[in-house]
């Protein structure tokens, strides 16, 4: 079947040499087989527009096809029949020496130029990926976490080697949250960067306080004289020592709040510390003393269980 190159180009046969060249740069771009790696038909699609546009941009071989066709390479230039054109290959062969990248021109040479060297060059290196965490437990003492300190950790590498690291612990810290120490895990295996350390806080018990969120609960044993008569009495804090006032008739259980003087988290405000009183009775109290108490508080027929119920 006869090939009509004018509709290959997609254009009229009265096309000027400027409208046949316009068209087979945009159809260059189109069908170029370094421009569609994905398309097995463009190489097919892209050497029937190089051919067609062989013949017709040249004016010798144009009127030639324009006459016979696609088979004008079996006549001469007289219209005879010959053994094809003179010193060449027929359309498209060995002597055609068109500069694609002149045609295409400008800054899409370039990127031509690029994609066609693309084969040439050495396997494309793997994208970098980042190093792999590190998770990690650190137990601190009560005291640490409510005032803020300093801790370390042993990191083994994956080299082998153990590496100490000092860890910043913030003031406020609960038990269970983490912290984020950027770019000192693992490194990456192709030239990424590093990973990350994650510390999961573990906050050991207190012997005496207590915490809920930033308030702290103490309970404060009290003597009976100071439950009974009031006192000034001494109690630590996070904050250093203070003088807590006991009310007199204090009873076991009472508790006094201290604002100001639970936790204070990094740049949040503090919390209040809930003293509750704790009434301890002499170890070595006589019997004859405890008799005297015991008439003296026999007056008092007050039931501290009267509320009291399931």
């Amino acid at each position: 079947m006869a090939e009509d190159y004018y509709a290959t180009l997609g254009v009229g046969r009265n096309a000027s040499p400027e409208e046949i060249q316009k068209a087979y740069r945009q159809l260059a771009r189109q069908y170029h087989p370094d421009l569609n790696p994905d398309d097995a038909s463009s190489k097919a699609k892209f050497q029937a527009v190089q051919t067609a546009f062989d013949v017709l941009n040249d004016s010798q071989k144009r009127e030639m096809y324009d006459r016979h066709g696609s088979g004008y390479e079996a006549y001469g230039s007289d219209g005879v029949g010959s053994q094809g054109w003179p010193g060449g290959a027929g359309a498209g062969g060995p002597n055609v020496n068109i500069n694609i990248e002149d045609l295409l021109g400008g800054g899409f040479a370039d990127l031509f130029k690029n994609f066609s060297q693309r084969g040439k060059r050495s396997p494309r290196r793997p994208a970098a990926t980042r190093g792999a965490h590190i998770e990690q437990e650190l137990t601190v003492s009560f005291d640490t976490a409510v005032l803020g300190g300093e801790a370390q950790i042993a990191v083994r590498r994956p080299d082998g080697n153990v590496e100490s690291i000092q860890v910043k612990i913030p003031a406020g810290i609960e038990s269970g949250k983490k912290i984020r120490l950027r770019n000192q895990g693992n490194p990456s295996p192709t030239g990424g960067t590093s990973g990350d350390i994650l510390i999961q806080v573990l906050v050991a018990p207190h012997p005496y306080f207590r915490r809920q969120g930033n308030r702290l609960d103490l309970r404060v044993p009290i003597t009976l004289a100071e439950a009974l008569a009031g006192a000034k009495i001494d109690v630590p804090t996070p904050h250093g020592t203070i003088s807590l006032s006991v009310p007199p008739a204090s009873s076991s259980g009472s508790k006094l709040r201290v604002k100001g003087h639970g936790v204070k988290k990094t740049g949040g405000p503090a919390g209040d510390l809930f003293a509750e009183l704790l009434i301890v009775l002499p170890a070595d109290l006589s019997a004859e003393d405890r008799d005297k108490l015991h008439s003296v508080c026999e007056v008092y027929r007050d039931n501290p269980r009267e509320d009291l119920q399931w």
